[in-house]
């Protein structure tokens, strides 16, 4: 397989950034091989472009490319960029209660080679899941919450973390954490709301739906921050449903969007095609 690179670039917009850009990585050896970008304004916007390129033949090693695209064309025109590599995997945790569906969607898309990433482990504040996750070859950690509270499980979970932690999931985990243990993580923990937000934040939204009538619910994937189910947004879906709908029929339908948009986000974030721009994002699909 040939190893590639994806570059992610942020930075007030003006002539001449593609330019530049592809003109340093083909002067190195590199080989475009996708480029995607958009402009808020032409004139005076914010511009965002996610460029990947093949490496094998690169004639600098990466620590060098990486500097020297710093000084030669990162700080010239002011860009917040990253630049990761396709062998270099990201280390993701999935949080998860006792609804299974979402986790059961991103280990079954792992096992088949769709989320490319390494599952260092499940954490989980019951034992319901451990079985199936075990089954999958995953670790499973299970972390109550006793009489300590949620500082107690966070103290635990940030100890069984580490430092080596790419990516959280939450995959239905349905306690709130903390700003404290969220802090290290910014734009790193992805959740799944079960509505389409921002309508029916909060407990049952299923409920809160069937009460209004609803002709649409959703599911939206989005970053987790200190404010509830209020984070740059991923992905959203929909589903039409009808007056003969229960709540069992919505659940039923909303779990299916759920695992999608999910398993969507998190394979948007492991590919490096999100931007976090404020409290919205950039996803090159």
């Amino acid at each position: 397989m040939t190893h590639t690179a994806r570059l992610r670039i942020t930075c007030p917009d003006r002539p001449g950034i593609v330019s530049a850009v592809t003109t340093f990585l083909h002067a190195h050896g590199a080989n475009i091989v996708d480029l995607d970008q958009h402009s808020t304004d032409p004139e005076g916007g914010t511009f965002f472009m996610r460029l990947e390129f093949h490496t094998p033949y690169m004639d600098v090693s990466r620590p060098a490319l990486e500097s020297s695209f710093g000084e030669v064309v990162g700080t010239p025109f002011s860009m917040d960029w990253r630049l990761s590599y396709s062998d270099v995997h990201k280390r993701a945790v999935v949080l998860v209660s006792r609804q299974d569906h979402c986790l059961m969607e991103l280990l079954w898309r792992h096992a088949r080679g769709e989320l490319p990433c390494e599952v260092a482990m499940v954490i989980s504040n019951h034992e319901d899941a451990r079985g199936s996750v075990e089954g999958f070859g995953v670790p499973f950690s299970c972390v109550p919450v006793g009489d300590g509270g949620m500082p107690e499980v966070e103290a635990r979970m940030a100890e069984i973390l580490g430092d080596a932690t790419d990516l959280l999931v939450l995959a239905r985990y349905m306690r709130v954490l903390s700003a404290d243990f969220l802090s290290p993580y910014e734009n790193r923990v992805i959740n799944i709301h079960h509505s389409f937000l921002p309508a029916f934040v909060g407990a049952d939204p299923y409920r809160q739906a069937h009460e209004r009538g609803v002709k649409l619910i959703g599911a939206t994937a989005h970053y987790v921050t200190a404010e509830l189910d209020a984070g740059p947004i991923i992905e959203q879906d929909t589903a039409r449903v009808t007056h003969r709908f229960s709540v069992a029929d919505l659940k039923a339908t909303g779990s299916e969007l759920e695992r999608t948009v999910l398993a969507r986000a998190v394979k948007w974030h492991l590919e490096d095609r999100v931007i976090v721009f404020g409290n919205k994002t950039v996803v090159f699909r």
